[in-house]
């Protein structure tokens, strides 16, 4: 056999495929969307790993007052599903009362936060959670929070982590 007939038949046997639609898109369509979907999918099955000189902070997201810094360790919290971010006050920071539409769990990481469950802002009624600490905040409930000395709060939850409502 001579490279001439390998040729033809080559050429034939690919004008046969490239006829065939369900072969074309089984083989070379299917493939390509599928592959970006799935990508995106493991993305959120990956591990995450991370030390304290890893944490990229920025400012606070303007639904906050002025002065904080936030990390996000894992997800987003401007979309839909789990996160987990930190959040670093400074001495004498103060959130106003408020309530969010999702559950969150709080962590202190160091510091201490002064947590205050209610529409007013009432810093006797607080109660102070130092580093080691931890609080799970339901949906809805109101509360304020504010710190005396430099605090780091880890937050986990799902959906919007700082909607300020």
């Amino acid at each position: 056999m001579n490279f001439r007939s390998v040729a033809t038949v080559y050429r034939k046997e690919l004008t046969e495929w490239l006829r065939d639609r369900r072969t074309l898109i089984s083989t070379v369509l299917v493939p390509l969307l599928a592959f970006p979907v799935l990508m995106v999918g493991m993305t959120s099955l990956m591990a995450v790993m991370m030390n304290k000189a890893d944490l990229k902070w920025v400012d606070a997201p303007p639904v906050l007052p002025k002065g904080a810094k936030v990390a996000v360790l894992n997800g987003d919290p401007g979309k839909a599903g789990p996160y987990t971010i930190r959040l670093m006050a400074p001495a004498n920071y103060r959130i106003p009362p408020h309530w969010h539409s999702q559950t969150e769990n709080l962590t202190i990481i160091s510091g201490a936060l002064y947590l205050g469950m209610g529409d007013k802002m009432d810093p006797k009624s607080a109660h102070a959670l130092k580093a080691g600490g931890y609080h799970y905040l339901p949906a809805k409930a109101h509360h304020f929070a504010f710190t005396k000395a430099q605090t780091v709060v880890q937050v986990s939850g799902e959906a919007l982590a700082l909607a300020v409502v």
